[in-house]
């Protein structure tokens, strides 16, 4: 029967598959993704609970967020945010992207296409840093300024990186992995006190 040589293909071990295969990352099956690929030729392409998702190297972080407005109608960087990957040992890996310790997050949206994209780039430890969103998305100004306030993470060329949340005399950002969880207590601007 047909369908037993489709189950048979299916669960084929994977040493049967060449190693070049198995390294080789998913081709865009959308065509924003695809535009993207094309423009940023390094990008890797990931769907992920249905979304099209773009890893793409923090060099040309602020060129992709362009490239969506000007060129693929996205007219809004709807989130940015970031992810301590320092403790997960159950992370997901996606065939052709380097893992580092930190990914910096956005989430874009397209009114007039009705399309989402989101797009992802690692960030090292040693060098915490991306260029900032603000120039290209001026609605990016705070989530960037909480990124940096909880993860440590700096955007180049933002207009005011400075704490939005932490006291400006906190010593380090609480949503690192670094520190055990609840070992300081947090007290946030202009609250009384710990509770």
């Amino acid at each position: 029967m047909p369908d037993d040589e489709a189950r048979e293909d299916a669960h084929k071990p994977a040493g049967d598959a060449g190693e070049e295969e198995q390294e080789k990352p998913a081709p865009p099956d959308d065509e924003v993704a695809a535009a993207i690929v094309e423009q940023f030729p390094a990008t890797v392409f990931h769907r992920s609970h249905g979304q099209p998702v773009v890893y793409v190297d923090r060099s040309v972080w602020a060129d992709l967020a362009r490239f969506l407005r000007d060129e693929q109608q996205f007219t809004q960087c709807v989130d940015v945010t970031a992810v301590d990957h320092l403790l997960d040992a159950a992370r997901m890996t996606v065939p052709g992207v380097a893992q580092e310790r930190f990914e910096v997050v956005a989430n874009y949206l397209s009114h007039p296409r009705n399309r989402r994209v989101r797009a992802i780039c690692q960030v090292p430890e040693r060098e915490p840093d991306v260029a900032s969103l603000t120039d290209v998305y001026t609605g990016t100004n705070f989530a960037e300024r909480e990124v940096y306030d909880l993860f440590g993470i700096r955007f180049d060329g933002h207009p005011d990186l400075a704490r939005i949340l932490m006291p400006d005399d906190w010593a380090g950002y609480p949503l690192r992995k670094d520190d055990a969880p609840a070992r300081v207590p947090v007290t946030f601007k202009e609250d009384p006190g710990p509770r």
